[in-house]
């Protein structure tokens, strides 16, 4: 398909006030296969015969000759074309496949570069995890351009290319030493890009759930390069719009960093606390969800540090009018291991919590969360029944107060639109001065 090029327009006669605009229109990216190129002729490749019928000592040349073969690329967009040839291509990937997995003295040094040229997903994943492979030969192509290349490659729209990148990337980490640091290092570059440019990349749940392994692989104490990469990196994820692509994922990461490291505790929450959502429901119920993955592997003194900051957020997500963001922060009292956090720490976390709950249970508007509250009420009043007393009695002095404020407010405000009237009906001459 070709495309005819267009003159810009001369600039002595662009309009500044023509409401058209003269910038040159974006081009859209070609969905085509970058590596194909249209020949205008049928593609013929030459049968060769199957690997298992052929002596053991000429096995690796004719693995080489399958291999080169198989680098041959068709055209799909065209469903007519080349069929006896795709068909036979598509027969000796899976004979390559099988070959791979169950052969021994195959992998001869000159097989590296064929392999890594003709990169086909299923196969190489074969090859990665052959007992054969060597990573000190492999190196020599495996090397950091590639990794990059590979990482681009996970921005595709197509699910099922994604989750094989995963698994590749998963095994090269695994097996070259030397490119864990690159990966790391460039997998930080591609969320800092994500989060802070574009907001724009298709394989930010695949590259977490590797991350999650890797996190998991940590060795301990960690180091500070990771503990940057928490709080600069994965903290900051939470902010954009598309979380919810990846925000199970993204969590388990979380997760994975406090287990390793409780005293990363107090700068994970405060760091949500900062995030937190203001105008989107959606996203407050999954920080909320999230929080509680959270609380379920904290440590008691790690709560002791961030209780105050954490339960006034709790509190105002209690008092939301959308009733599913209130109903999810009340679910937290279901849970047995929060409970036991909170009711160590009733006198702290009951004062902050109890003029919301007790306003909510009189003038909420859905029956449910009426009903979740006067639960949470119940549990707070066996927790510390004296605290809960003491906090009943002075929130009803402090309305009686507010209420005694607010009928003094109206009587002044009253007072001083009589006064108005009078004064403007003496100017009228309507009343004598």
């Amino acid at each position: 398909m070709s495309s005819a090029a267009t003159t810009p327009p001369s600039v002595d006669k662009v309009d500044g006030f023509s409401r058209k605009s003269v910038r040159k229109a974006k081009q859209k990216r070609s969905q085509s296969s970058s590596q194909f190129r249209s020949q205008g002729k049928p593609i013929e490749l030459t049968p060769l015969p199957l690997l298992k019928d052929v002596p053991a000592p000429e096995q690796p040349e004719l693995f080489l000759k399958k291999l080169q073969q198989c680098c041959t690329v068709f055209d799909f967009m065209d469903t007519l074309s080349d069929l006896k040839m795709k068909e036979y291509k598509r027969s000796t990937l899976n004979e390559l496949v099988d070959y791979v997995t169950v052969s021994r003295g195959y992998l001869t040094e000159q097989a590296y570069p064929e392999v890594v040229k003709m990169l086909v997903y299923e196969f190489f994943i074969r090859f990665l995890e052959s007992q054969e492979f060597q990573p000190s030969i492999a190196k020599k192509y495996i090397d950091q351009k590639f990794v990059l290349q590979l990482l681009e490659l996970f921005d595709s729209e197509d699910p099922r290319e994604r989750d094989y990148l995963k698994t590749v990337l998963h095994r090269i980490y695994g097996k070259f030493l030397g490119l864990r640091a690159f990966i790391r290092k460039q997998i930080n570059n591609i969320f800092l890009r994500f989060v802070y440019e574009t907001e724009h990349f298709n394989g930010v749940a695949e590259l977490l759930e590797i991350l999650g392994s890797i996190i998991n692989g940590f060795a301990l104490p960690l180091k500070a390069e990771h503990k940057q990469f928490l709080v600069k990196v994965l903290i900051p994820l939470h902010t954009v719009r598309s979380l919810s692509l990846f925000h199970a994922q993204l969590a388990y990461c979380i997760v994975q960093f406090l287990e390793k490291d409780p005293a990363l505790t107090e700068p994970v929450i405060r760091g949500l606390l900062k995030f937190w959502p203001k105008t989107c429901s959606q996203k407050e119920v999954m920080y909320l969800g999230e929080l509680e993955e959270i609380l379920d592997v904290i440590e008691p003194t790690q709560f002791v540090k961030i209780q105050e900051p954490l339960f006034k957020q709790i509190s105002r997500c209690v008092s939301s009018p959308h009733f599913q963001v209130a109903e999810r922060a009340l679910y937290y009292w279901n849970n047995e291991y929060i409970m036991s956090l909170i009711e160590e720490n009733s006198s702290v976390v009951l004062p902050i919590m109890f003029a919301s709950l007790y306003r909510i249970s009189k003038e909420h508007w859905n029956p449910a969360i009426v009903a979740l509250v006067y639960n949470v009420l119940k549990a707070f009043m066996e927790m510390n029944s004296t605290l809960f007393d003491e906090l009943t009695a002075t929130y009803k002095s402090d309305r009686q107060r507010e209420k005694k404020k607010e009928k003094e407010r109206e009587e002044l405000w009253k007072k001083l639109e009589d006064l108005e009237l009078k004064r403007s009906l003496r100017r009228d001459g309507i009343i004598p001065t």
